[in-house]
């Protein structure tokens, strides 16, 4: 194949084709043309836009160290012991200074390396604001477009800013924890309002209850329609696969009110 600054048409339509069979290896290529080729990932996107729109694409965003690699690898168990086939783009933060990145993803999920229901593309943020790598959307249409039933998309944090996830996904997973001391400052940035289901992870540590009420409280300062349509809210302790089952159901019905 031609590098891709060389790529043609003809290719792209090879590439495509191979895609659709759920070639990993042709997912490995177009995932490459996603972060390095935006104008050819494109040209490939739309020759597969009418492909799309089948998996059930999952954000998976919350703080640096909420547990958000352990409960996509806890979620993905899940959905694999169910017969789904799943995607993951984790996106891992770069370094300042030489823009590289330790990709701990990939190293915390590598109990699902040699099965071939999982595909796991681990991405450097590169600097780029937003919590999304450049061409983790697209990457994630790709396994979209490649059958996958469940695609997730973990981002390498949040803020008030950060909250490209929730155009990007179907449902957005906010991951807290207690005892962090900054949980309401962080909803009162706006990260309330890109929640669609609510994650205490490490529910089993002190001020589990409080963290919760203050969610709880939060929802219901809102109007009678907000209060109503509130986010759920779900206790999880991802290290030992606690809740994992009525997470993924929350996730489920917060996807299927939509469709």
């Amino acid at each position: 194949m031609a590098t891709p600054a060389e790529i043609t048409p003809a290719e792209i339509s090879a590439l495509s084709r191979r895609i659709l069979t759920g070639d990993a290896r042709a997912l490995a290529c177009a995932a490459t043309l996603a972060e390095n080729q935006p104008a050819a990932a494109e040209a490939l996107r739309r020759s597969l836009s009418a492909h799309t729109g089948r998996a059930m694409i999952i954000g998976i965003t919350g703080a640096p160290g909420v547990g958000k690699s352990t409960l996509v690898d806890q979620l993905t168990k899940t959905l694999r012991s169910q017969g789904k086939t799943v995607g993951i783009v984790a996106v891992d933060p770069s370094s300042r200074f030489s823009h590289g990145a330790i990709l701990g993803d990939r190293i915390r999920m590598q109990g699902h390396h040699d099965d071939p229901g999982v595909f796991i593309r681990s991405m450097a943020s590169r600097g780029k604001s937003g919590g999304l790598a450049e061409g983790a959307r697209e990457i994630a249409l790709l396994l979209d477009a490649a059958g996958r039933d469940v695609v997730f998309i973990e981002t390498v944090g949040v803020g008030q800013e950060e909250v490209e996830i929730a155009r990007a996904a179907d449902v957005t997973v906010l991951v807290l924890v207690p005892g962090l001391g900054d949980d309401v400052q962080a909803m009162k940035a706006g990260i309330m309002e890109i929640a669609d289901v609510f994650a205490i992870n490490k529910s089993d540590m002190p001020g589990a209850d409080r963290l919760e009420q203050e969610i709880r409280m939060i929802q219901s300062l809102g109007g009678e329609e907000e209060r109503s349509s509130a986010a759920p809210v779900r206790r999880v302790v991802a290290n030992e696969g606690t809740g994992i089952e009525d997470l993924l159901a929350a996730i489920r019905d917060v996807f299927r009110s939509r469709k």
